[in-house]
């Protein structure tokens, strides 16, 4: 009975997190995992998993559970006729090589770099959300193969270090280049599962010493299958939601949250 008291909490708590992880995927194109990895983070530090590794468990754990998340949204998204397949053909394997990559860079990284790295990047990320506007652009076309051979790559590895499905980099990077927001979205949560199934391979290959338990390579097992059981409802919630409302009022809601978040995790690595 004790331990079951001890259960409900975390249960709970996974639910909750993988419900808006879930919700935010579909809806805002932003990834689950931007809010999934510092969720984890100080879920497996305050039950005393603060070791090197344990910012290697959030990021691939993370990364798992974008399968199924960008599953799940990218097919509701495709049944309204609104994801560009041809693009992600194309960016495949750039983006896959990349997502590997990022695999490596994790594995030789310990919790403080990690911590360092998606706090500085989140928070550059939460700044365009807030600031950031439709109308910017680069140019009105995606540009040509020699773009893809180098972005795909650096989308990829940075996605992974972050642990987020790609989209809070592919949608303004679609957007900047004149493909509507809507499209943009949906076509993002296929990048999700180009850059989530090669790295979650890789990263069930790849041991973390001190892991929390029931942990696989670097891949929390009870975390993975409780976020991902929700989330795979939640998603499509969230795909039918960006249908039908206007996202910019609340991308900046959600920017000021991970800025809080961002700086919170700078300052417990930093001092």
């Amino acid at each position: 009975m004790e331990h079951l008291t001890a259960v409900l909490p975390l249960l709970a708590i996974l639910l909750a997190v993988g419900a808006f992880a879930g919700v935010l995927a579909g809806l805002l194109g932003v990834g689950g995992g931007i809010v999934l990895v510092p969720a984890f983070f100080y879920l497996f530090s305050g039950l005393g998993y603060g070791a090197d590794g344990v910012m290697q468990v959030c990021v691939a754990t993370s990364m798992a559970t974008i399968i199924i998340t960008s599953t799940r949204s990218v097919t509701a998204h495709a049944r309204k006729g609104a994801v560009d397949w041809q693009l992600l053909r194309d960016w495949a394997p750039f983006v896959a090589s990349g997502a590997l990559i990022g695999v490596l860079l994790v594995s030789h990284l310990n919790t403080h770099a990690l911590t360092v790295i998606f706090g500085t990047l989140v928070l550059a990320i939460a700044l365009y959300m807030a600031f950031g506007k439709q109308s910017w652009r680069l140019a009105e076309g995606m540009p040509g193969r020699g773009f893809r051979i180098w972005f795909g790559p650096l989308m990829g590895a940075i996605s992974v270090l972050l642990g987020i499905g790609g989209g809070s980099i592919s949608t303004p990077m679609q957007t900047l280049h004149g493909i509507p927001i809507h499209r943009a979205v949906a076509t993002s949560a296929g990048f999700g599962v180009i850059m989530a199934v090669p790295s979650t391979v890789a990263f069930l290959m790849t041991p973390v010493e001190n892991a929390p338990p029931y942990t696989v390579g670097a891949i929390n097992l009870p975390a993975l299958i409780v976020i991902g059981a929700t989330t795979a409802v939640t998603a499509a919630w969230g795909a039918a939601l960006a249908h039908r409302l206007d996202p910019k009022p609340l991308k900046r809601i959600f920017a000021g949250f991970l800025m809080l978040v961002a700086l919170n995790m700078l300052r417990k690595a930093l001092f």
